[in-house]
């Protein structure tokens, strides 16, 4: 995406390695970064005053006893101590943003459910003029589609669709119950967070952990996409077995910002959702404060189009798991509590094949969503910036259309251009909410996409 001006105030490292400014790369790396020479502590984390007058203080991901490999956490220098970001706090009302355990009686979750993209607000310079168009920040623009598990007990997921079309200004938030991943599909935003500052666009994801602080600027509005709410343990990349060290998802692709710190004293609002409720409390400045930090528990963007996709190069279509991106393990192995898929552009060539996705029913519910282009299984119906929900064990797959046009196809090599499509995968079922049930564009005739599949059998041999 075009390189944007920092928000006034906000003062960024240099960037000492890579190849992207403001950013560091790779997965799970141990990162460290100043955006002031000599603020981080060499050799120590907490020394007895810290240069420039900064607090020390370390985010904890894991507990403190994980193993090695797994414990993450992240030290930061700051101007003020959390502490002084957080103060007594009251209850606030965002009446689309739902969290499970969320099950509205008047919506059946049974059955498979496809809808068209929610409409996008016009923009803020757009929005004069427009009656009932009242501006949405990434606050009060979330519609919650979907809840599975339940946050208490730390397991499952939310599914959401954004609207935004202003910025959050003087206010931040942050979620105590969940990591976030974010599936941009129209518009770019900006997350000014703790840590640095992250941009996406379409083809780009990010990744916030659960407890980071930020404020969410508009780029280029409006701006509509999708979330993942990871209620469980954190997203990682899945292992490659067989496959080996490389495709798939490349630990590199990944980028962590560099420090980036605001020392402005004004009256400020953070929000925080903590165990289903949303609260907000009010400070005296900014909590985008942190000057130096060095840890691995970071946020990241990942750029869409540096996935690898592997498949079939003689036979057969592999299982849709060939195209994991990250995975949230469930402590069950071969249930992951999230699995975040992508159905990008590729070759395919195998022989004596049916190639779309074929009809099956499983284990996983699976929630799609549409960023640009056809989904080969669904030429028509499934459009840019619409959803998806097949739930557990119930059967779907190609529409007639696709059906036929897979079956009699000429198989030499063809490449599905110009698409890309994802999978918020869980073990859980998924409960839709009120908004998804009655105020969503919700296609009534989607089931009606198989009632035309044709008997082929007559009980005589041969291809039909």
């Amino acid at each position: 995406m075009n390189k944007q001006p920092l928000s006034n105030g906000l003062i960024r490292a240099a960037t000492p390695v890579g190849t992207h400014e403001g950013y560091m790369p790779g997965f799970g790396n141990d990162f460290e970064t100043e955006a002031l020479p000599g603020a981080l502590p060499q050799g120590m984390n907490s020394p007895q005053k810290v240069n420039y007058g900064l607090y020390g203080e370390q985010i904890s991901g894991t507990a403190f006893t994980a193993p090695r490999a797994q414990n993450e956490r992240t030290w930061c220098y700051r101007i003020h101590p959390s502490v002084k970001h957080s103060h007594r706090y009251t209850r606030i009302d965002l009446p689309y943003w739902k969290s499970a355990p969320h099950i509205f009686e008047d919506v059946t979750s049974l059955g498979q459910y496809r809808w068209d993209p929610v409409p996008l607000p016009p923009s803020s310079s757009e929005a004069i003029g427009h009656h009932n168009a009242e501006p949405l920040t990434w606050l009060t623009g979330m519609r919650t589609m979907t809840t599975a598990g339940d946050v208490h007990t730390q397991v499952g997921m939310a599914s959401h669709i954004y609207l935004v079309t202003e910025s959050m200004v003087d206010s931040y938030f942050y979620s105590a119950d969940s990591e976030m991943l974010v599936v941009p599909q129209e518009g770019s935003l900006r997350f000014c967070t703790e840590l640095g500052v992250i941009d996406i666009a379409p083809k780009e994801i990010a990744i916030l952990p659960r407890g980071l602080v930020y404020r969410v600027e508009v780029l280029d509005g409006p701006c509509r996409g999708f979330v993942c709410e990871n209620y469980g343990q954190k997203f990682e990349l899945p292992n490659r077995g067989p496959i080996g060290a490389n495709c798939m998802a490349n630990p590199r692709d990944f980028k962590a910002p560099v420090a980036a710190y605001e020392d402005r004293e004004v009256p400020s609002t953070v929000s925080i959702n903590w165990c289903v409720q949303f609260h907000e409390t009010q400070i005296a400045q900014s909590p985008l404060d942190v000057v130096a930090w060095h840890g691995n528990y970071t946020p990241l963007k990942y750029d869409l189009t540096t996935y690898c996709p592997v498949g079939a190069v003689l036979f057969d279509h592999p299982d849709p798991s060939i195209f994991t991106v990250l995975s949230a393990p469930s402590g069950q192995e071969g249930t992951a509590n999230i699995d975040f898929v992508l159905f990008r552009e590729r070759w395919m060539v195998a022989e004596d094949t049916f190639r779309p996705p074929w009809y099956h029913k499983n284990i996983m519910s699976e929630l799609m969503g549409n960023i640009y282009g056809e989904y080969d299984a669904k030429p028509k119906g499934f459009v840019p910036g619409g959803v998806s929900l097949h739930n557990m064990m119930l059967p779907h797959g190609p529409d007639k259309m696709a059906f036929e046009r897979a079956s009699n196809a000429n198989l030499g090599p063809d490449k599905l251009d110009q698409t890309m499509s994802f999978m918020f995968e869980t073990r859980f079922p998924q409960q839709l909410t009120e908004f998804a049930g009655k105020e969503a564009p919700l296609q009534d005739d989607y089931i009606d996409c198989w009632v035309d599949i044709e008997k082929k059998f007559d009980g005589t041999p041969g291809k039909k």
